[in-house]
Formats: C-alpha cells, sequence, structure tokens
C-alpha cells in the first residue's frame, strides 16, 4: 500500500504524457487527478496510523548502489516527519490536478501540463521518504526539473522561458553547495544513509577541516553547505530572486510548487537533519538570521507589489523565513506545524487568485480590479478565509502556528532569538496590511478596468470551486486541531518519536501575557487601518509614497538584488565571453590558426602557380639552378 502512493503519480505521469494524445484531453485529466487523489487518501491513512498507531517502518524498494562502502537503496522511509509530507504534498496535489480542469480548459496541451504536475508530485514524493542523501538529492534534482518544465510550460511566451531558465539557475547554484555537502557526508562518514550519518555525528564534535583556506569546525561546514541547498529550494535572501519571476508560469503550478512543495523541501531538509544541526550553533544562528531576514525582506516587497500572484509570491517567500528562524532557534516541530498550516491557506490564495484571474480574463494587476465581491461572492469569501489565515487572526490555522514560531523564538533566550521575535512581530503586521491590501483593491473600491466591463467578470466553475473550499477547511481548523499534536515534545509518547533529534529539550516556559496578545492585537488592528488606507482613503497611499519616494523606489524594485546580480553576474559574464570570443577566438586562435595558416598557404601557392609555366627549358633552368646551389653547399662545406 505504501508503494502504491508514490507508483500512482508516476503512472499517472507515465500514461498522460505517453498516450495523452490517444486517450484525449478529459480521459488524461480525470486519469490523472484520480491516481493522484487515491494517493492522497492512501497518505491520509498512513498518517492516521502513525498518530494513533506510532507506526513506522523503512520498505526497501530496490537495491540501488552497491560500490565498497557505498551502499544506497531505493526506499519508503515512514515516520512522523515523511507522514507529513506525503499528507501535505498529496492532498494539495491533488487539487491542484482537479482545479487545473477547470483552469486550463482553454489550454490546447492538458495531457502535457497534467503529466508534468503528477511527475512532479513522484519526484517530491521520493525526495521526502527517502532515507539517505542520494535518493534525497534525486527528489530534489526532480522536482526542479519539474519546475523547469512546469514554469515554462508556456514556452512560447518569451518571459515564461526567461522565468523557467532563472529558476532553474538559481536553484543550481544552492544544489552545487548541496551536492558538496552530501560529498563530505560521504567522505566523513563512508556512507550517506540518515540512521548511520546520524549515529555518527557526535564523533566528529571536535573534528577540524580546511575549507577554502579556513580552519572550520566539520560538523558547521557540512550543516552551511546543507543549508546552502535549503537556500536556493525555499528562495532564501540571496537566493530567492527566481521565485516571483516563477509567476509566469499557469497559476496551478504556484499553488503546487510555491506553497506546499517544492519550496518546503528545504525546511524538511534542515528538520530531517536536525541530528546534525543540533551540534552545530554556528550553523543554527546563521539559519535564524537568513530566515527572519527573509521574513522581513520579502514582507517589504510585498507592500508594493500590484501582480496578485507576486505579492503571494513574496508571502510565501516570508513564510518560509518564519520556518527557517524556527528550526534555526531549535524548535524544528514548530516550524513542521507552520509548513502544514501554510500549505492550506496559500494553496487557497494562489488558487483564490487563480479564480479572480479566471474571472478577469488573465488581469494580474491588482490596481485594474475593484468591486467585485458581489459578482465573485465564493471566491471572495473564500479568499477572505485564507488572508485571515495568513495574517494570524485569532484561532484560525496561521494564529496558532505563526505565534508559536515567536513564542518560541523569545523563549530561546539570546540574542538570534530575541532579534527573531522582533522582526517576526513587525513582519507579522507588514503581513496582515500587504494581505489586507490585495483582498480590498480586488474585491473593494471602484471597478477599475477599463477593458473588461464588470458584468462581464464571473464566478469560477464548481470543478475549480470545490478545491477551494477543502483548503478553506483547513484553513480554519488545521491549527486547532493539530497544535498538541505538532507542539508536544515533551512527553515519551509525542508523535514525532525519533524523527526529529533535540540535544536540548525545549522550553516549557510561557512568554508574558504582553507578548502573547501583541501580535494578535496588532494584526487585528491592521484590519481597520488598511481599510482606511485602500479603501476610505486612497489618496493617502500616494502622498505617503510621494513624501517617500527613494524608499517606495527602493521596495518597487525588490531591494535591487535583480540589478546587483545583472551588474555582478549576468553583464559581467557577458562582457567576459564578448572578450574572449573577439580576442582569443577571432584574434589569437584564428589569427594564428586557420586564417593565419591558410592564408599563408594560400598566398605561397598563388606565387608557386606562376612557376608552373608549362615550358621545359624554364624547369631545367630552375633544376639547374638547384643543383648549382647544393653543389656549391656541399663544397664550401
Amino acid at each position: 500500500m505504501e508503494i502504491l502512493i508514490i507508483a500512482l503519480p508516476l503512472i499517472a505521469s507515465i500514461i498522460s504524457g505517453f498516450f495523452g494524445k490517444f486517450l484525449g484531453d478529459r480521459n488524461s485529466e480525470i486519469i490523472t487527478s484520480l491516481l493522484v487523489s487515491i494517493a492522497a487518501l492512501l497518505s491520509l491513512f498512513i498518517f492516521y496510523q502513525v498518530i494513533f498507531n506510532q507506526y513506522s517502518d523503512n520498505i526497501v524498494i530496490a537495491k540501488w548502489i552497491s560500490s565498497g562502502s557505498l551502499d544506497v537503496n531505493w526506499s519508503m522511509k515512514i515516520d512522523p516527519l515523511s507522514s507529513i509530507m506525503l499528507v501535505v504534498v498529496t492532498f494539495i496535489s491533488s487539487l491542484v490536478h482537479i482545479y487545473s480542469i477547470g483552469y486550463m480548459s482553454h489550454d490546447p496541451h492538458k495531457p502535457r501540463f497534467m503529466a508534468y504536475l503528477s511527475l512532479f508530485t513522484f519526484a517530491m514524493l521520493m525526495l521526502v521518504t527517502s532515507d539517505n542523501f542520494i535518493q534525497l538529492f534525486f527528489g530534489w534534482e526532480g522536482v526542479g526539473l519539474c519546475s523547469y518544465f512546469l514554469i515554462g510550460f508556456w514556452f512560447k511566451k518569451d518571459t515564461a522561458n526567461a522565468a523557467a531558465i532563472k529558476a532553474f539557475l538559481v536553484n543550481r547554484v544552492g544544489d552545487f553547495g548541496f551536492a558538496l555537502g552530501i560529498f563530505l557526508i560521504f567522505y566523513l562518514f563512508g556512507t550517506v544513509n540518515y540512521d548511520e550519518v546520524f549515529e555518527r555525528i557526535p564523533t566528529l564534535i571536535d573534528k577540524k577541516l580546511i575549507f577554502l583556506g579556513i580552519k572550520i569546525n566539520a560538523i558547521d561546514l557540512i550543516s552551511l553547505l546543507l543549508f546552502v541547498g535549503a537556500m536556493g529550494k525555499s528562495a532564501q535572501i540571496f537566493l530567492h530572486t527566481w521565485l516571483p519571476d516563477a509567476m509566469e508560469g499557469p497559476t496551478p503550478v504556484s499553488a503546487l510548487i510555491h506553497a506546499a512543495t517544492m519550496v518546503t523541501a528545504g525546511i524538511f531538509l534542515v528538520v530531517r537533519c536536525s541530528p546534525i544541526y543540533e551540534y552545530s550553533e554556528l550553523a543554527l544562528n546563521v539559519i535564524t538570521i537568513v530566515g527572519f531576514s527573509t521574513a522581513f525582506f520579502a514582507a517589504t516587497v510585498a507592500l508594493v507589489q500590484t501582480d496578485i500572484k507576486k505579492i503571494i509570491a513574496y508571502s510565501t517567500c516570508s513564510q518560509l523565513g518564519y520556518m527557517f528562524f524556527a528550526t534555526g532557534v531549535g524548535a524544528y516541530n514548530i516550524a513542521m506545524f507552520h509548513l502544514f498550516t501554510h500549505a492550506f491557506f496559500k494553496a487557497l490564495l494562489f488558487l483564490g487568485a487563480g479564480s479572480v484571474i479566471h474571472a478577469f480574463k488573465d488581469e494580474q494587476n491588482i490596481e485594474k480590479m475593484g468591486a467585485v465581491w458581489k459578482k465573485l461572492p465564493y471566491t471572495y469569501i473564500l479568499m477572505l478565509i485564507g488572508t485571515l489565515a495568513l495574517t494570524g487572526f485569532p484561532f484560525l490555522s496561521g494564529f496558532y502556528s505563526k505565534d508559536a514560531i515567536i513564542e518560541f523564538a523569545y523563549l530561546r533566550d539570546n540574542t538570534a532569538g530575541y532579534y527573531a521575535a522582533g522582526i517576526g512581530i513587525f513582519t507579522a503586521v507588514l503581513t496582515s496590511i500587504y494581505s489586507w491590501r490585495l483582498l480590498f483593491k480586488t474585491f473593494h473600491g471602484e471597478y477599475k478596468n477599463e477593458n473588461i466591463k464588470i458584468d462581464e467578470t464571473h464566478e469560477s466553475p464548481i470543478v475549480m470551486l470545490i478545491p477551494l473550499i477543502l483548503l478553506s477547511v483547513g484553513a480554519i481548523f488545521s491549527g486547532f486541531f493539530f497544535k498538541d499534536l505538532f507542539i508536544e515534545v515533551w512527553n515519551e509518547n509525542n508523535f514525532w518519536q525519533n524523527s526529529i533529534f533535540f540535544l536540548e529539550p525545549l522550553s516549557t516556559d510561557h512568554p508574558p501575557s504582553w507578548f502573547l496578545m501583541l501580535t494578535p492585537t496588532l494584526v487585528m488592528l491592521s484590519i481597520p487601518l488598511s481599510y482606511y488606507l485602500f479603501v476610505k482613503n486612497k489618496n493617502l497611499p500616494e502622498q505617503i509614497v510621494n513624501i517617500n519616494k527613494p524608499l517606495h523606489n527602493f521596495l518597487v524594485n525588490k531591494w535591487y538584488f535583480d540589478e546587483f546580480y545583472d551588474v555582478i553576474f549576468v553583464k559581467s559574464s557577458k562582457s567576459f565571453g564578448l572578450f574572449l570570443w573577439k580576442f582569443f577566438d577571432l584574434k589569437v586562435i584564428d589569427g594564428f590558426g586557420p586564417d593565419g595558416v591558410s592564408s599563408v598557404i594560400k598566398k605561397f601557392s598563388l606565387k608557386a602557380k606562376k612557376i608552373q609555366s608549362g615550358f621545359i627549358y624554364h624547369y631545367a633552368f630552375v633544376m639547374l639552378l638547384g643543383f648549382s646551389a647544393l653543389l656549391t653547399f656541399l663544397i664550401v662545406k
């Protein structure tokens, strides 16, 4: 049964990809959606077994590599951590498959799209069920490849092709660090299997290595190299630039890749490797700093974006920052809790945005929307639920998980933890403001689209609304029902068993009451503030922008990361390439090679041609001169 969870999406991908032309669009959509939905139901059963029966297993599917000390299997590791990821990946993927039936109804290449979705699901499942770093890397690269296919699905658009290439290249930077980390693990331990590596980690506490001329602790180096891979896949600051551009793909792709699956792979990696990270205080501090920096950076940029999908994309980036600084302060279980709840409300927002885009005939600019909450009542209500959950409104899913992250950061009782808690609170306020800005500008105020009449906007079909309704249930209740399951780690029968390692137990203290009330209070106060700014007094934001024009430009240009990378890497590489081409290739290689030798030979042959007169006495005369010269040389010698 467990193997079916992995096999069904692969079978669905093969059927739709290779036989979709013969089956037809509708049959391909039904088959892929059905098989992935069955995998989701099986994953829910496994999750139930893990919760109530403490079920765990490591199923070896096949031998893969056996060479010297390297012994790697294709396997399926079932434990609490992988069971959560199985539910998240298959559940969100199945809903995205169903949603795509309606959203992609006018696309001429539906079987190919469904095949890519199913193949992506298979690669992600291979990643989360691995029991070794090689299989993990296989799934890691598999989702990267599928993201390239999906982001560039509309390959006739230049922007889609550019976004796909950008995502692929930026992830290669992170993957290079990840690969080095795996090589180092094998070099030090002679194995890449999780259990064997984690068991031997304490033996390396005092081992030092020289890396790039720097003496560094071996565990710190392993942790940092693995984290570089996590930064790329989970779009953390400096390696985040691919994420907003990836919105060029169809909206279901955004929901699948950027809400619940691929971008969470970095979080999964760090949590899975908690037995390594717990021995590296340096790496944990770096993760904390990168996490809260990303959360703050992405939230500030989201404040001024006008593309509905890019606002949600930067929100994803920001929420991933929360998850990372949760792992940085040692609260791995809380990071997974937020990953779990975030999957529901962020997929809900992405698919809700797709419903809005569908109603506005592919318009994505929120400045060209407004006043359609009565025309799109179901989409409006569902996106309202997603917004409340994202902002951490009391008693919805985001309230429990996000506030738990801030509280545990505060209880870490060190400088990095206090900074993370403070920035986490401020970022929560920014999150609330940009989320309500999106909702108010999209559904309230005046209708501002000049190309589409308001009467032409319409609610999405039922096949698109059903996935939204199911996700809204998770957005409302997943935090309340699962908070104790995820947070409780202090007793012997806790849910996590041995899938997360804590070198020191998490604090059981409670923050002060004022601290507990601070974030929810600020979040609720931001609602009337946002309403006043974006609905009642629409001139005030423009006045604020005019007063702070440099800051506004700084945020609109996304802190100039793209421009900086363009100057440092793109233009410099292009200039260096042109120099090599024009100087070394044309002048040196061609000049001394084909052009130089061939031109000399050609000139020599033209001169020699004149000697070939055809008269015997000319040839006799030349032979006589040659013989005389040879005779003279011999006599003189």
